[in-house]
């Protein structure tokens, strides 16, 4: 008898070893177990008995020889040939013994996972193909170690479960995209016309201007490139360049995208492509183009900069500037204050001018259309419009046309007084720090000599210094409540550029807990805090106030007049103002002696009562603008003016009467 045995771990061995080995094994078995194999070999008549001669080839323990001697044939790597025993019960469990003689006749196959069982014999065959059906399962055949067959059935256990798991996912994902589907479909508004749009600017390409960006690119290569070929003398090439750069200049003319390009633009990027792969096949120097597009790009920063300055200084420009019909406006209405004898005129209900018991306004403004709104806005959205009084402060120039317009278009129930600051013979420069500094030689050298300039560039940041506000008592005006209406309580301050969207009664019922001011802070993290407006480098400053202490603003403030008159607010404010006279402890304004006035003294009002912002952030939350009580255009862009924010203006000019007579002479339209 002979047999063939073949091991995995041997072989893996001599091929890493890179050594051909011919591995022949010979087992030599007596005759007489020969003999005793074919004269008691049963007749086989069923699968199961098959099973039981065949189990018998499965491992060297399990065999009826049950010891004998293995001859091993290999080659060495000199090519010599060696000879080596092995003991057939040395050998492990996990070799498998094979006949090659009878492998063509006699072959069992197994599938662990399928469990089909057949046999072929010397040309006849049986089949036996039938499930295993759980404890009843017939006996298996095990051509393969028991260890092998349990992995893999852990392995295809681990397969079940991946697959389960990610039809899970799958599944998950699908539910969420549904719902979200869903969610969306339930927000569609299909009753708004256009909301959808395709052409909308949400729906834009986003690759819509990449030809006009490509020119532009162009264009700047061609320009260093163009430098490099003059300092190498290469004239024709030079030429080319800057015409090219022309042309495609004018190509792009003011296209912000491709749709406004003329239809030869592309033709011009291709043409300019041409003379660029040129210029680099001539020029090209990776580190001397470095360096032309780092002087290009500084040039260009400080194009940008010199630009900004003249935007700002345009900006401020224009919004000092009286546009046209309101210049207008106070013309007429003083040409017929005097013409219709309106001077002798006085305003009804004298009489609530001095009830503590009423709602009093305090309003200082030479803007009479502004006024208007103010007055206007107010109310209407009070609940009991005849017990509001508001009182007016105006300047000379426009006391006469201020009047006027409340004479001719008194609000409904409402009591106005008009006043005219000059008329105040107790504010002078005796009395008053700042008409005192107002007056100085050295005053008038810092406003109106020192920092005029002779550029847009320069006087950027210096026009609000010269600003005519910042000069003039009606801003100053409101430190001085007491002295004006000594005969009042309470009193609410209102700036020229609010607009009142609800009933502001209940301000008079806000406890102030013994302040003086009540105001909305307008803190927000390290924004608008003391260090904003005061110089905090100065020891009286430092040593007085805390830098991170909250900023509150001015526009719309309740003030109790009688603790005001206790604290002496007044005669803090000179105390600071004479302070600041040499202009170290703040530059202008009211708002940075305000704070410090009214340090410790103010009482903070819930914001939904101020929202500040519309005259300069066009992002502010247009819920918190509809909910607030009063808002307030502060900033260059006040909405009378064509700067304005438009999506701001309507809540301003839906209070102007634009079909008063005197609105239309000026042709003020809305």
């Amino acid at each position: 008898m002979r047999g063939g045995l073949t091991s995995p771990s041997l072989s893996a061995i001599f091929l890493f070893l890179g050594i051909n080995i011919v591995l022949s094994v010979r087992a030599e078995v007596s005759p007489t177990l020969r003999r005793e194999n074919r004269l008691y070999a049963p007749l086989y008549d069923c699968p199961n008995c098959i099973e039981r001669k065949d189990r018998g080839n499965i491992s060297s323990t399990d065999h009826p020889w049950k010891d004998f001697d293995i001859i091993v044939t290999y080659s060495n790597p000199s090519g010599a040939v060696q000879v080596r025993s092995v003991r057939s019960r040395d050998l492990s469990s996990s070799w498998v013994w094979r006949n090659p003689r009878k492998e063509k006749h006699n072959r069992i196959v197994q599938d662990p996972f399928q469990t089909k069982l057949s046999y072929r014999k010397n040309g006849d065959s049986w089949s036996d193909n039938h499930q295993f059906q759980g404890e009843t399962s017939q006996a298996q055949a095990y051509p393969v170690h028991p260890v092998k067959l349990k992995r893999q059935m852990l392995r295809r256990e681990r397969r079940e479960r991946r697959t389960a798991d990610l039809i899970n996912q799958d599944r998950e994902i699908e539910n969420q995209t549904q719902e979200e589907a869903i969610k969306r479909a339930r927000e569609l508004d299909t009753n708004i016309k256009g909301k959808y749009s395709i052409w909308r600017k949400e729906y834009e390409n986003p690759n819509a201007d990449s030809t006009v960006k490509l020119i532009r690119d162009q264009i700047i290569m061609a320009k260093a490139y163009a430098t490099i070929a003059m300092a190498k003398n290469e004239t024709v090439l030079y030429n080319s360049l800057i015409e090219q750069s022309r042309e495609s200049q004018l190509a792009i003319g003011e296209a912000t995208n491709d749709v406004e390009l003329h239809p030869s633009a592309l033709d011009q990027a291709k043409a300019m492509g041409h003379i660029l792969a040129t210029a680099k096949d001539q020029l090209y120097d990776c580190v001397l183009i470095a360096r032309k597009l780092r002087v290009i790009l500084q040039s260009s920063e400080a194009n940008v900069n010199s630009f900004k300055k003249k935007s700002t200084f345009l900006i401020q420009l224009a919004a000092k500037t009286v546009p046209r019909p309101l210049h207008c406006i106070p013309l007429v209405l003083t040409t017929d204050y005097h013409l219709s004898n309106y001077d002798k005129k006085v305003f009804p209900n004298k009489e609530k001018l001095e009830d503590p018991s009423l709602y009093h306004y305090a309003i200082f403004s030479d803007n009479v259309l502004a006024t208007s709104v103010v007055v206007n806005s107010t109310t209407l959205h009070a609940k009991e419009p005849g017990r509001h009084v508001f009182h007016i402060v105006t300047d000379k120039l426009n006391f006469a046309a201020m009047k006027m317009w409340f004479l001719v278009n008194a609000p409904a129930g409402a009591t106005i007084e008009v006043k005219n600051v000059d008329d105040f013979t107790w504010l002078n420069s005796s009395y008053c720090p700042v008409l005192r500094q107002l007056e100085s030689a050295r005053m008038i050298e810092y406003y109106f000599k020192a920092h005029q300039s002779s550029s847009l560039t320069g006087g950027a940041d210096n026009l609000k210094y010269r600003n005519p506000k910042y000069l003039s008592m009606l801003n100053h005006l409101r430190f001085y409540l007491p002295e004006v209406y000594p005969k009042l309580d309470k009193l609410l301050f209102l700036d020229d550029d609010i607009v009142v969207q609800k009933d502001l009664t209940p301000l008079w019922s806000v406890n102030l807990n013994g302040m003086v001011n009540g105001a909305v802070e307008t803190c927000k993290e390290s924004f608008h805090r003391f260090d904003k407006y005061l110089n905090f480098t100065n020891p009286k400053i430092a040593d007085n106030f805390d830098a991170n202490a909250c900023g509150w603003a001015f526009g719309m403030n309740i003030f109790d007049l009688i603790e005001w008159r206790k604290r002496d607010i007044t005669g803090i404010y000179h105390h600071w103002q004479e302070m600041n006279e040499d202009r170290t402890l703040w530059k202008l304004g009211t708002l940075p002696p305000g704070l410090i006035t009214f340090y410790n003294l103010t009482h903070p009002l819930d914001r939904s009562w101020h929202v500040l912002g519309l005259g300069y952030d066009p992002a502010l939350n247009q819920t918190e603008i509809e909910n607030a009580g009063v808002v307030h255009y502060n900033g260059n862009y006040k909405p009378w003016l064509d700067l304005a924010i438009a999506k701001y203006r309507s809540y301003w000019s839906k209070y102007v009467m634009y079909d008063n007579f005197y609105l239309q002479v000026c042709n003020l339209n809305q």
